[in-house]
């Protein structure tokens, strides 16, 4: 017996011995695993490199989105001036009746904020984007991802598309730890940097296919010698051109990729913790049901009122598309308004939750009340004083049928700068960029999808829409201009490209 013990205590000491050389070499394995990650984190991408010093640089130097109205307002005001024709005084009088004249839209874009995160923050939207936000795992993967989403949500509508890719953005930050913050935002951005005006509601295009959205001396511009019957470019000839659909998903392939190496790693990325902002603040969607405390109360807690709203609004949008004979050209900013906002009524279910949503939404449009007056009054001295007719001419003199539309891209994103009008300032250009079409004999259709892309591209340097944004994740224009810049450096090369020739697979008119 004791020689029996002596014998199976040596084995399982040998046994033990063999399981520790298991396990240390297990280890080491798992040891060198951890430095080889540890050691790619500490080897930054090129691409990562040039983000991070576009990222420092923009601290330093960019100011805030307000200081860019501010700043545009005087470059304009002395650009208009200093021509002999036009008297400073004159400028001035016109900036001031202008400065008030973007109201209706100054609530309109409000309200996309706020319907959008009404809508955003429903139960099903707000389940829908959490078992999005599960689907990353690494700080590179999450960033992309929100690119990606961010794109293709906005290619549908630039409002929904922004609202809900800044709220997945924020649900990926608080699971993903490891993910740059301020990486995130930049992407939640992108497809109003990108896409979005190639798309459904690309503001242009749906001019250009609604008879009675421009007057009728523009529509005979476009007309021509009868090359375009009554001077309208239905959708076919625009945004469902197949050049157009090969450059949105070009668009889509290559940013995605581009911020997918881009984005900070290890050390060098921030999370919200890292800024000094909490997640825990922001507005969660309860499951509990809260009880009315008084009768006056009840009501604000029932879902009656709530289900009568939804019933009168269903109503009167479907008997408006119903009655519309323009097909996707009957959408405006007003029936998507109405539309998410009927949404957002009937999928919280009662006034009480539908006030408290509205109440956690309206910190992140102050930026649009203040701002949007100022570009209102920029908008009027450019158009009033003729500036965009001579900043046209000089492209139009530039070009030739082959470089016309990179010129016109270049052109729209310049001015979108300046003006950035979520499309709307079509309306001012189109005369004297469809005159310099038909007179270099440029397909007419491909003409407005290359102002669309250029528009897109202003947004990546000029931070009046991303306002929305910043408002919700707490953040400054320069803690996300440094990666929409790099953006921008990729994607304005290869827009120019693109134009330049894809559209010479297009024939002239259309």
């Amino acid at each position: 017996m004791c020689r029996g013990s002596a014998a199976f205590e040596m084995e399982m000491q040998t046994h033990g011995r063999r399981q520790f050389a298991r396990s240390a070499v297990h280890s080491a394995r798992q040891l060198d695993k951890v430095r080889a990650v540890a050691a790619d984190l500490e080897n930054p991408t090129r691409l990562e490199r040039v983000a991070a010093a576009f990222t420092r640089w923009a601290e330093r130097t960019i100011p805030d989105a307000f200081v860019f109205a501010l700043i545009g307002t005087v470059i304009v005001v002395v650009a208009a001036s200093v021509r002999p024709e036009v008297r400073t005084l004159d400028v001035v009088e016109i900036w001031g009746k202008g400065f008030w004249e973007l109201l209706p839209f100054t609530l309109q874009m409000a309200l996309v904020v706020i319907t959008g995160y009404v809508l955003a923050t429903t139960r099903p939207v707000h389940r829908l984007i959490e078992r999005l936000a599960s689907i990353p795992k690494g700080a590179r993967t999450a960033v992309a991802f929100v690119a990606f989403i961010a794109m293709v949500s906005s290619w549908f509508n630039w409002g929904f598309g922004l609202m809900f890719s800044a709220m997945l953005a924020k649900e990926v930050a608080r699971r993903v730890q490891a993910a740059d913050y301020r990486a995130l935002a930049a992407s939640a951005f992108l497809g109003l940097g990108s896409v979005w005006a190639q798309g459904l509601s690309g503001s242009a295009a749906l001019q250009m296919a609604t008879p009675s959205a421009l007057q009728p001396a523009i529509r005979t511009i476009i007309e021509g010698d009868g090359q375009v019957p009554h001077g309208v470019i239905p959708l076919t000839h625009t945004i469902f051109l197949w050049q157009s659909l090969v450059s949105v998903f070009v668009e889509i392939l290559v940013v995605t990729l581009v911020v997918y190496f881009a984005a900070p790693t290890g050390m060098r990325a921030k999370n919200a913790a890292a800024l000094g902002i909490s997640l825990d603040a922001d507005v969660a969607v309860h499951e509990e049901q809260v009880q009315a405390k008084t009768k006056g109360e009840w009501l604000e807690y029932s879902p009656i009122l709530s289900v009568l709203v939804v019933v009168l609004a269903t109503t009167y949008l479907a008997r408006y598309f119903w009655k519309s004979e323009n097909g996707l050209a009957s959408i405006t900013l007003d029936t998507i308004n109405l539309a998410f906002l009927t949404v957002g009524i009937a999928l919280h279910g009662t006034p009480h939750r539908l006030m408290k949503s509205v109440r956690e939404a309206t910190p992140a449009v102050w930026g649009i009340i203040l701002q949007f007056p100022f570009y209102a009054g920029i908008a009027a001295v450019v158009s009033k004083t003729h500036l965009n007719e001579m900043i046209a001419s000089w492209f139009v003199q530039l070009s030739n049928r082959e470089t016309f539309p990179a010129l016109t891209a270049m052109y729209s994103a310049l001015l979108g700068v300046f003006v950035p009008s979520g499309g709307s300032k079509w309306v001012i250009e189109a005369p004297y960029v469809m005159q310099a079409a038909h007179e270099l004999h440029v397909h007419l259709g491909w003409t407005v999808a290359v102002y669309d892309l250029g528009e897109a591209l202003a947004n990546l340097v000029q931070p009046f829409w991303m306002l929305p944004v910043l408002g919700l994740f707490r953040l400054r224009a320069r803690d996300v201009m440094g990666f929409t810049f790099l953006i921008f450096l990729v994607l304005l090369p290869l827009v120019l490209i693109l134009v330049t020739f894809l559209g010479m697979t297009l024939e002239y008119p259309l």
